[in-house]
């Protein structure tokens, strides 16, 4: 199925569809929408995608849910950097099962043993592990992003070594899986000039893969949440299967229904000094919404710098997804304030926006909750994961889902 949808400039769009220019620009800056440069460097937007952000703002939304699939399917997986099980649960509700699960931080191997004790938790350097061919179909991990070393190098296996990518990748070479997915933030794909992933798709395709990579907006999978992950999926070339991505929805889930009767739990706590500034802030809205005299005086030397730094003094709103979580709701950099009370979100709220279940208990200590919650990637975007791979190995995916044409320089401005 060919892409169709038609890139336009604000401008065109607005008059197109009897929308104002300012609203799309709007719907740009907080997120809902992704925009691109032409070759005249001129800003452009999908069509079908403002359509889409039409209909939600007529009251296109969904209720929360955490998505599960009745039947288990016959596939298994090997998972390294589980964190506290965002990914590995999502696959689970899909119906894949594990195998294995590696990951080296204690709280969150206690997190996992914790609500899956029938879990095979390793907690051990990832290095240290042995893999056995045929002992998967499926190996996925969400490694760190590296830089590597170019100089005089092929770009192949040997290059990697020292790198977590690298034990990704062993994992990949030892076990021989139907299917490879890798997870990453955005950011990759200009990380170190776009050489990094150039690398990583380079090594896969070595090891005998053909591999293609998408930014998944969580938003539009059954996440309250503007969270965007770089997924990157690799089918053995002996293997007759095409590769594919969830499909966004033409719905979201808003913060309202996310934390509907959210359990209590503790929280962090804003000092007297902030309370006082976020309590003039109005739900969506963030430090510019202070007096000019209060913004200075807040902001400090960040008032004078470039950037729109609308992380900071951000009040979220109810009728939209939350921003993108962080491993702290109250640094100064990434707020993350209650839409209505003035205090950060608790740890029960961070972990619905991330769509885990309220049965879901995470070790530690509740700035090492935070983290946790902060670092995974949410369930139902596992899940809308690992119910595509299902798929793919169905063979019940008949064709390639051919993606715009993007050029470089509009990847990389995706990714800023």
């Amino acid at each position: 199925m060919k892409n169709t949808q038609k890139y336009l400039t604000a401008g065109e769009t607005a008059a197109l569809l009897s929308i104002s220019i300012d609203t799309i620009r709007r719907w740009d800056k907080k997120g809902l929408i992704k925009s691109f440069r032409d070759e005249k460097n001129a800003r452009i937007f999908g069509l079908e995608e403002i359509k889409r952000i039409q209909n939600k703002t007529k009251g296109k939304s969904k209720k929360f849910k955490i998505l599960k699939n009745r039947e288990k399917s016959p596939y298994t997986a090997i998972e390294l950097f589980a964190g506290a099980g965002g990914t590995a649960l999502g696959m689970e509700n899909a119906g894949i099962e594990h195998v294995l699960l590696n990951e080296f931080d204690k709280h969150a191997c206690q997190t996992l043993r914790t609500n899956r004790p029938d879990w095979n938790v390793i907690e051990d350097d990832v290095k240290n592990l042995k893999f056995k061919k045929g002992q998967a179909d499926i190996v996925q991990g969400g490694f760190p992003c590296q830089t590597f070393s170019y100089a005089g190098k092929k770009m192949g296996f040997e290059d990697i070594r020292g790198t977590l990518f690298f034990e990704f990748a062993r994992c990949i070479k030892e076990v021989k899986p139907k299917i490879a997915i890798g997870e990453n933030v955005k950011g990759l794909l200009n990380h170190d000039g776009g050489r990094t992933l150039k690398t990583m798709v380079s090594v896969l395709e070595k090891l005998g893969y053909k591999v293609k990579y998408k930014v998944l907006r969580s938003q539009y999978l059954d996440v309250s949440q503007k969270r965007e992950r770089l997924i990157i999926i690799g089918v053995r070339k002996d293997l007759d299967i095409p590769i594919v991505f969830p499909q966004e929805k033409d719905y979201i889930v808003t913060l309202r229904e996310a934390l509907y009767k959210c359990p209590k739990s503790e929280g962090q706590k804003y000092p007297e000094k902030k309370r006082k500034i976020l309590e003039m802030i109005p739900p969506g809205g963030y430090w510019r919404e202070l007096p000019e005299k209060l913004q200075k005086e807040y902001m400090g030397a960040s008032f004078y710098m470039g950037g729109g730094k609308t992380g900071m003094a951000r009040r979220l709103s109810w009728d939209e997804p939350s921003l993108t979580l962080t491993c702290s709701p109250a640094q100064k950099q990434t707020e993350r304030c209650h839409p209505k009370e003035t205090r950060p979100l608790t740890v029960r709220e961070y972990a619905r926006i991330q769509s885990f279940p309220d049965s879901w208990k995470f070790a530690g200590s509740i700035s090492q909750q935070y983290k946790q919650i902060g670092n995974a990637v949410p369930v139902n975007l596992g899940y809308h994961i690992g119910d595509t791979v299902i798929k793919m190995l169905n063979g019940e995916v008949t064709e390639e889902i051919e993606e715009p044409a993007y050029t470089q320089q509009q990847m990389f401005a995706f990714a800023q």
